[in-house]
């Protein structure tokens, strides 16, 4: 298997190859922002709002966005080209760049921008049938959770918490309401609505939440972009967690106790069915 090839700086080289100096404040602070964009049969996924999240995360932190979206475009196909593969998922880092240790924003710094693909795999219907378990846990985190940042060692430990106690994934509430997962959205199913926590500098403004939101709008299935407590959560007779890889995966079982009958709700099934109705159009166009 050849090696991949990865984006630093200008370049593409092989992975093996790629290095940054230790002075990157990436490295020393966690100084910069990230992205993760799917790419499906080599078609972006939702490329524009990507971009546009990106410039969102690197406005909250003011570091300047090194390339227009033409150049980012010419970037991550070019990236794709020379890894190719059926379905794939890129990761892009920008950081505010080198610079003597200094708590201070440096001047006139070079901002290090990173990208490499990887094999894209979602849920297949097997792994959807079966679930996942979850926890809730408090929300420890900051108070930027909507900027995109690479400084994620509290998500880290939430979801290693969750790991730990043999589930995926922990469900996060603050001052008694749902705000995400460690490291997805959430969703339940509450009397045949559903319901997801609406957008705030308290959890990630995902695109994939936002394509369910469509989704479900364009099929008339009820939907509420509002906030809801833990009780209703662990009253829900559905839940779901959502990202770009698990896309929709349900909760079967929270805290150790079944959600509803312990098996995916009806509703997730067919959101889940019109998702993949959606990437098979979708990647039909990009071949």
């Amino acid at each position: 298997m050849s090696e991949a090839i990865v984006y630093l700086n200008g370049e593409f080289l092989p992975l093996s190859e790629a290095k940054v100096p230790v002075l990157d404040r990436g490295f020393i602070f966690g100084d910069g922002v990230y992205e993760v964009i799917p790419a499906y049969s080599g078609r972006l996924f939702r490329i524009d709002e990507h971009l546009q999240r990106l410039q969102n995360s690197l406005d909250a932190v003011r570091i300047r966005n090194p390339y227009s979206n033409a150049e980012w475009l010419q970037v991550l196909t070019g990236l794709l080209k020379k890894n190719p593969a059926e379905d794939s998922s890129i990761y892009l880092q920008v950081t505010r760049g080198v610079a003597k240790r200094d708590h201070a924003f440096p001047a006139n710094v070079t901002p290090t921008v990173f990208a490499m693909a990887n094999p894209l795999v979602t849920t297949d219907e097997k792994t959807f049938n079966q679930g996942v378990a979850a926890i809730t846990r408090d929300d420890s985190r900051w108070q930027h959770c909507n900027v995109k940042a690479i400084t994620l060692l509290a998500n880290i430990l939430l979801r290693q918490s969750a790991i730990d106690a043999g589930a995926a994934e922990a469900i996060l509430i603050r001052n008694d309401d749902v705000t995400e997962g460690a490291a997805s959205n959430v969703f339940i199913v509450s009397k045949g609505v559903i319901k997801t926590p609406p957008k705030s500098a308290l959890l990630l403004p995902g695109i994939t939440r936002d394509l369910i939101v469509e989704l479900a709008q364009s099929h008339k299935l009820p939907i509420e972009e509002v906030t809801f407590s833990k009780d209703a959560l662990l009253a829900a007779d559905e839940i779901w967690i959502s990202s770009s890889t698990k896309e929709i995966m349900p909760v079967v079982k929270l805290d150790g106790k079944s959600v509803g009958n312990g098996q995916p709700g009806p509703v997730a099934r067919k959101l889940f069915g019109i998702f993949q109705d959606y990437k098979r159009e979708l990647k039909a166009i990009g071949r």
